[in-house]
């Protein structure tokens, strides 16, 4: 009997850990998906803003330049600084993606303490050393 209750809350405290685990990563998906819908929508709301601005400018200085020579010059500086622009934003964009924290890095962090708990626990030798320097497992 005390084998079969042994095996029992094993298999108990096994499923808390998963249960635990599993809403830890839900919670970080939550979080996730909730930051990305709101980014797309502030980014989709400064890109049209700023579209309509860059328009406006546009116009106001091609029909400012156009009854003078410099008129194509005019338009090339302002086509070389949207592209300058544009490059610029594109790499600050590939940075970001590179660089970014991991998602859910909490729910992995936890996932490798439990599985290096579970090589601890699995390996004989290391319980008989931490016992007999007196230290205890978490």
């Amino acid at each position: 009997m005390a084998l079969r209750e042994s095996a029992g809350n094993l298999a108990c405290s096994l499923l808390s850990i998963v249960r635990t685990r599993l809403e830890l990563f839900s919670l970080e998906a939550s979080e996730q998906k909730s930051q990305i819908i709101t980014l797309l929508g502030l980014a989709f709301g400064a890109l049209l803003f700023l579209t309509l601005a860059l328009l406006v400018f546009s116009i106001a200085v091609a029909l400012y330049f156009w009854p003078t020579e410099q008129r194509y010059v005019a338009l090339a500086v302002l086509a070389l600084v949207y592209f300058l622009l544009g490059a610029g934003l594109f790499l600050w964009v590939r940075r970001t993606l590179l660089y970014a924290p991991m998602p859910f890095h909490a729910t992995v962090e936890e996932l490798k303490r439990d599985l290096a708990l579970a090589e601890r626990l699995r390996d004989p030798e290391s319980v008989d050393r931490d016992d007999a320097v007196g230290r205890t497992l978490p």
